[in-house]
């Protein structure tokens, strides 16, 4: 198992700012520090090329967001401010996702240590999310020959809007959102499929709902999926609204995972969103997707 990860996947926006940023490198060190990662199976990406960006993003956004000429109303659309670091990390962490996504083709499972940021329209970025990684690596792949049916399975706690819209028209990608029925975006955009929660879903209901909703999404034979494995559906997330402990969110993360290995089906996990009242919980879930990734693919029972 190859992992992707930068150093600057870390990006200066501000003390006491929302988004956990510093999480990335936190998941990083307790994975190697307990031994569930080694340094040889971590991989440090190089910026993505601009032109696998503008397979999904328009070039004028892109444009302007490298130059520093984003106007204030799209600066307060996407939550950060910008800076050169973050534009850095944004190629960085889509170059991760597209990485990832070749391993997994070759070896059954990829990950990487940043990324689902699914809020991203092809003009503009939205909710922290700069890039639409993931539809940038499904485009990728394509473009390469390497697939044609791809699958997303997006479990944030907020619906994917921007990866639903990317793929409303393609019937070769197949978009599964599992999320809060009431939480962000006010308007939601149309996936092929949809399962909306209600506030303070409890891990029975979540495992049942995704239990009986997954098996759609292999249904229409995927060459790949890709696993945004949000930590914020947890019962102690500041923006998530629903009541799933970590041990429920453990519990998904081994559900999909071996349904995806079950079937053959090679898979890519991102980490998309979390915002515990600790950082640590959110690390911890997170970290828990490595864990079930390496167990289940490795052979482990978990």
């Amino acid at each position: 198992m190859r992992v992707f990860y930068s150093p600057s996947y870390y990006a200066d926006i501000g003390e006491g700012h929302v988004f956990p940023i510093r999480k990335f490198e936190f998941v990083r060190h307790r994975l190697l520090a307990e031994g569930t990662l080694s340094l040889a199976d971590l991989i440090e990406p190089q910026p993505a090329a601009v032109a696998d960006v503008l397979l999904v993003h328009t070039e004028d956004y892109v444009t302007r967001l490298r130059a520093g000429a984003l106007t204030e109303r799209e600066i307060r659309r996407l939550g950060l401010p910008w800076t050169k670091g973050l534009v850095r990390r944004s190629f960085l962490a889509v170059s991760g996702t597209i990485g990832a996504a070749r391993r997994a083709l070759d070896e059954g499972i990829g990950a990487n240590l940043a990324g689902g940021t699914h809020h991203a329209f092809p003009d503009r970025g939205e909710g922290f999310c700069v890039f639409n990684d993931v539809a940038i690596a499904i485009r990728a792949l394509r473009r390469d020959k390497l697939i044609e049916r791809a699958g997303v399975v997006d479990c944030d706690v907020h619906q994917g809007n921007g990866t639903a819209m990317i793929f409303v028209e393609d019937k070769d990608t197949f978009t599964f959102s599992m999320h809060g029925a009431k939480n962000y975006p006010l308007f939601k955009a149309r996936s092929t499929l949809d399962v909306e929660l209600p506030d303070k879903t409890n891990d029975e209901d979540y495992i049942n709902a995704l239990e009986q909703h997954l098996p759609q999404v292999f249904a229409s034979e995927p060459r790949i999926i890709f696993y945004l494995a949000g930590a914020d559906p947890f019962e102690g997330d500041k923006l998530g609204r629903l009541a799933v402990s970590m041990k429920g969110l453990r519990a998904r993360d081994e559900y999909v995972l071996r349904e995806a290995k079950r079937r053959g089906v090679p898979v890519v996990t991102v980490m998309s969103g979390g915002y515990a009242a600790d950082i640590n919980d959110t690390v911890e879930i997170h970290c828990n997707t490595i864990r079930a990734a390496r167990n289940i693919f490795d052979g482990i029972e978990c």
